[in-house]
C-alpha cells in the first residue's frame, strides 16, 4: 500500500462521524452562507490566538490578499517576503498590484533572514510579510523593531504554522494582521478551501469583512468599492469548528513523530529540522535535507511504495511566471541551494506507528546506499 507525505483520508476514517454530523447540522440549520457555524468558528479562533477579531475567508491566498488590500498595499507599493513559499503568498501581493521584494533565508530553519530586511526596505515599501514556514516563526522581535521603525505593518502569513509558538507567543498575534490557510493538508484542515484573517484592529476587521461580502455590511447596500464574494463556506466552519478543539492534540501528535524522526536519523547524514531559538514548532511538514535528494526519494518509490513531497523545488523566483519581478539565478543563493537538497517525509497526526517505522526503515536502508 502507497503510503504518501499526507494524510487526511486515515483523520477523515478517524473522525468520520464527527465531520458528517458537521455537515448534517448545517444542512438541517437552513442557512448556509454566513451563518452561526462562521460567526461560532470566528469567535472561537480568534478567542484561540487571544485576538479579538477573525474574519472567515473562502481560502488562504484570498486572506492575504484582502488582507493586503485593507492594509492599505496597491499598485506601485513594494512587499517585503520570501522566495521559498508555497507561490500563492507572492500571488497575493502581485493580486494587488504590488511588487514582491524578496530576501535570502537561514540556511538551517530555511525562514526569513531578517537581518536582510532593513536594505530590502525603500520608500515604496508598504508592508512586511514574514511567512511562518514548515510549522515554526519567523525572528519576529527584530522584524517588529524594523516595522515600528519605518512605520510598516507586519501581515503574519501562518497557512502552515496553526498552533506554533514564538517566545510563547501565538503565530497570528503578533502583526497588524495574520492570514490563515485551512486548505485539507493543514495542521488546521478543512475538507474544501478555507481561510481566515485574525486581527487586534477594529477596523482592520470592519473592513476585511466588507471586503469579503461585496463591500456591503448589510445586504443589497454596497457601502464601499472594491468588493470581493470571498466568504468562508458555512460547512467548513463548521468543520473547522469541531477540528478545533482538537487542534492541540494534532500538534502533540505531530510533535512525537518528530523527535521519533530526529532520533531514528540522529545518526546519519540526514539534516533534520533545525528549531529556531524561542519556537515551538508544530511540523506542518518535516522538512529534511540530502544532496542525493532525487535519488532517495526515486528509491523510496520505486522499492518501498512511499511517495514524497518537495516544499518547494522551485523558489518563485526562478518560476517563469514570475520573471517579470526581475530576479535572476544566483540572486538568492541560499534559497537556491536550498530547494535543491529538501524534502518532506510523511508527518500527520494519524501516522501510525507501523508507518513511521516503515518510513524509518525504508529511509535508512537507502541513506545506507545512495
Amino acid at each position: 500500500m502507497t503510503l504518501f507525505v499526507w494524510g487526511y483520508l486515515p483523520e477523515y476514517e478517524k473522525e468520520r462521524d464527527d465531520i458528517l454530523d458537521a455537515v448534517d447540522s448545517v444542512f438541517r440549520s437552513g442557512k448556509l452562507v454566513l451563518g452561526p457555524s462562521v460567526k461560532s468558528f470566528e469567535a472561537e479562533f480568534a478567542a484561540y490566538h487571544g485576538v479579538p477579531h477573525c474574519a472567515g475567508v473562502d481560502n488562504g491566498t484570498n486572506a492575504i490578499v484582502l488582507a493586503l488590500r485593507v492594509l492599505g498595499v496597491g499598485p506601485g507599493d513594494e512587499v517585503i517576503t520570501v522566495s521559498n513559499t508555497a507561490a500563492p503568498t507572492v500571488l497575493a501581493i502581485d493580486a494587488v498590484g504590488a511588487k514582491p521584494v524578496f530576501v535570502d533565508i537561514h540556511e538551517d530553519t530555511y525562514l526569513m533572514d531578517v537581518a536582510q530586511v532593513a536594505a530590502a526596505i525603500t520608500e515604496r515599501t508598504r508592508c512586511l510579510l514574514p511567512v511562518h514556514l514548515y510549522g515554526q516563526c519567523v525572528d519576529m522581535a527584530p522584524l517588529e523593531a524594523l516595522a515600528a521603525q519605518h512605520n510598516l505593518p507586519i501581515l503574519e502569513d501562518c497557512a502552515q504554522a496553526h498552533g506554533a509558538r514564538h517566545h510563547g507567543r501565538i503565530a497570528g498575534s503578533m502583526g497588524k494582521a495574520a492570514a490563515f490557510s485551512f486548505y485539507p493538508t493543514k495542521v488546521l484542515g478543512a475538507y474544501g478551501d478555507g481561510g481566515a484573517v485574525i486581527t487586534s484592529d477594529a477596523e482592520v476587521d470592519a473592513s476585511l469583512r466588507r471586503l469579503r461580502y461585496y463591500g456591503m455590511e448589510s445586504q443589497y447596500y454596497v457601502v464601499a468599492t472594491p468588493g470581493y464574494n470571498s466568504r468562508l463556506d458555512e460547512v467548513q466552519a463548521e468543520i473547522l469548528r469541531r477540528k478545533l478543539v482538537r487542534l492541540d492534540q494534532y500538534i502533540e501528535g505531530r510533535r512525537a513523530i518528530a523527535a521519533r524522526y530526529a532520533e531514528a536519523f540522529a545518526d546519519t547524514d540526514l539534516i533534520t529540522p533545525a528549531i529556531a531559538p524561542g519556537n515551538t514548532h508544530v511540523y506542518y511538514v518535516y522538512v529534511v535535507r540530502h544532496p542525493r535528494r532525487d535519488q532517495i526519494i526515486e528509491a523510496l518509490k520505486s522499492e518501498y511504495d512511499i511517495s514524497l513531497n518537495i516544499s518547494y523545488p522551485w523558489p518563485v523566483h526562478t518560476q517563469s511566471g514570475f520573471a517579470h519581478l526581475g530576479y535572476g539565478k544566483g540572486s538568492l543563493p541560499v534559497t537556491e541551494a536550498v530547494a535543491d537538497e529538501i524534502f518532506s517525509l510523511p508527518m500527520y497526526p494519524s501516522l501510525s506507528v507501523a508507518d513511521q517505522e516503515r518510513t524509518i526503515d525504508a529511509v535508512r536502508s537507502i541513506l545506507a546506499k545512495v
